[in-house]
């Protein structure tokens, strides 16, 4: 078997802007170079923006005055389409540094649900990007018990 990591996952968004910034302010991304095409977009990074391999999130922008380069690019879409998580359910990314996030979420007013996996020793929370994309981050449960500890 060969070995298979995550590359990269895209997002094709009306609403670029947001969703960069969500991204950006609420997972730490970074936004760096990406490849001149025929459409707009962004490329988010974790880590080193000089490493194209870092960039975790490509966003495609839709340009309404000239959609033409982003349709022989990669296909024409419904622009009704576009909203939620359509066959994809969520997406999941391992983090740490569950205090600091709840504490960032609620500084962004991010609405946000928890839960608990005690049988995988995590502590889950979810969130809704700007696109509707359901996104959850997965923290050790430890974390989650440590934080419990704290407040009492």
């Amino acid at each position: 078997m060969s070995n298979l990591s995550l590359n990269h996952f895209s997002i094709r968004s009306l609403e670029i802007e947001k969703t960069t910034e969500f991204f950006c302010n609420t997972l730490g991304l970074t936004v760096g170079p990406r490849p001149s095409f025929p459409f707009p977009g962004a490329w988010l990074y974790h880590g080193d923006t000089s490493i194209w391999s870092n960039s975790v999130l490509h966003l495609i922008a839709i340009d309404k005055n000239d959609p033409e380069g982003l349709k022989q690019y990669l296909g024409d879409r419904d622009a009704s389409s576009l909203s939620g998580s359509g066959a994809i359910d969520h997406i999941a990314f391992f983090a740490t540094g569950l205090e600091e996030k709840i504490a960032l979420l609620k500084g962004l007013k991010i609405p946000y649900r928890e839960r608990t996996v005690p049988v995988l020793k995590l502590h889950q929370i979810f969130l809704d990007d700007p696109n509707g994309i359901v996104i959850e981050l997965n923290y050790p449960a430890e974390e989650k018990a440590a934080l419990d500890a704290k407040a009492t």
